[in-house]
């Protein structure tokens, strides 16, 4: 069918789904703020779109919501391989997908109901060099660096899991405020040390396997969840020895449960959820004309 769209989310982290090869309009950074837009489009974090790929089953895409792409996106991973179920682009339960920051392997796992209600995905290693995130730092590797930020001394483990990620720590036993979020994660976000901005996760321990985060999202902004900041903040968590892993890594959308290996590759599993599917508007198209 022509212009159709597909949304779901994982834990409040929501994206639209297309196929650009039925749609009446280029994905240009200008239709993609309009289509994001929560009050005069149809309104996400972000849009997910099928590419062709001859070196995986199925390609992707990703669009933040300002119209930039990003490399990868857990959540968006899982939306993505709903999506394909849904629409019955495949009926497998294992495909791999190649995404800018790499080729990952994924499985649904089906409800009674025969809807993917999770999936697990298999999101790559991370590394800790400054030169994949990139960083202007001259040093071996970002595991605590300092950092200043909103008029704040901070420190920052520097992860790339095929897009960068800032994780600033505190002590087990204190909390971030969202307060503390709006404030620093704009900063950190386009500070100076990273020329192709980052991604900000502000974390706490909260058990031997267990942290909690709260997310700023490089184009987006504040996000309920994040598969690709939980698996930067638990791999630096482990790295840092803060915790063992599987780590259960807690946001304000819920949790999602990353495997750290010795060598850092990471498995990420966490549920998914179909919202809507529908189709853009003849007007809606001329809007996005202009």
């Amino acid at each position: 069918m022509k212009n159709e769209f597909f949304k779901g989310h994982g834990l409040g982290n929501d994206y639209i789904a297309v196929d650009p090869e039925t749609l009446d309009f280029k994905l240009t950074p200008r239709i993609i703020r309009a289509v994001c837009d929560r009050n005069w489009g149809v309104g996400s974090d972000g849009i997910l779109a099928l590419a062709p790929s001859k070196k995986a089953d199925f390609g992707l895409r990703i669009y933040n919501p300002d119209g930039s792409e990003a490399e990868k996106s857990g959540n968006g991973l899982r939306i993505f391989g709903r999506y394909l179920y849904a629409t019955r682009r495949t009926r497998k339960k294992q495909f791999s997908v190649e995404t800018k920051g790499g080729i990952v392997q994924m499985e649904l796992h089906l409800s009674r109901h025969g809807d993917p209600e999770a999936a697990t995905v298999e999101m790559g290693q991370a590394t800790f060099r400054p030169q994949a995130l990139p960083c202007t730092l001259g040093v071996e590797e970002l595991i605590q660096q300092p950092i200043e930020a909103a008029g704040k001394k901070l420190f920052f483990t520097g992860v790339s899991v095929g897009n960068p990620h800032c994780v600033v720590w505190k002590e087990k036993g204190q909390r971030w405020s969202r307060e503390e979020l709006l404030a620093l994660g704009p900063h950190l976000e386009n500070h100076p040390l990273f020329p192709r901005r980052t991604n900000v996760q502000l974390a706490v321990p909260v058990g031997p396997r267990a942290i909690y985060i709260l997310i700023w999202e490089r184009g987006a902004g504040e996000t309920q969840a994040s598969g690709s900041s939980a698996c930067a903040a638990a791999s630096a968590a482990v790295r840092l020895g803060l915790v063992r892993s599987p780590v259960t890594v807690k946001a304000p959308g819920g949790s999602l449960h990353i495997a750290v290996d010795r060598q850092f590759e990471l498995t990420m599993k966490g549920p998914v959820a179909e919202v809507a599917r529908g189709t853009f508007s003849a007007p809606f198209i001329r809007i996005l004309r202009g």
